[in-house]
């Protein structure tokens, strides 16, 4: 298993015709590979990029995030934040770094509250 960065990762994912040796590349590394391990950092910059860089647009975007999901070549730090942010996107409007921002937290205040004296959770 090897992590990767977004660049890596968007070039994956994206057939980009002015790019093509570097998808090239990219797409060696991770079959060498066999997994790739995509931190959260990369999970929100890459939809960013995805966006900003090529246009793609939310029904696409969530296609892309539920391929990532459910392909077990990519191992994601915090995979059930990850697929629940992908549920919130799917059925609101915000961002996706939201819905990601908002399961960290919701992840971290039920672990929080389950291991910490009264008074001593976030903030406390």
């Amino acid at each position: 298993m090897i992590a990767i960065d977004t660049n890596v990762f968007v070039r994956i994912l994206v057939d980009d015709p002015e790019e093509i040796a570097q998808s090239q590349a990219a797409r060696k590394i991770a079959s060498a590979a066999k997994q790739i391990y995509v931190p959260q950092i990369v999970q929100v910059e890459s939809v960013w990029v995805l966006e900003t860089a090529y246009n793609v647009k939310k029904p696409d975007m969530l296609n892309i995030r539920e391929h990532v999901a459910a392909n077990n070549a990519f191992v994601l730090q915090h995979a059930d934040r990850f697929a629940a942010a992908v549920n919130m996107f799917r059925l609101n409007n915000a961002d996706f770094s939201d819905y990601l921002i908002l399961s960290c937290y919701a992840a971290d205040s039920r672990r929080m509250t389950a291991h910490s004296p009264p008074g001593r959770g976030w903030g406390g």
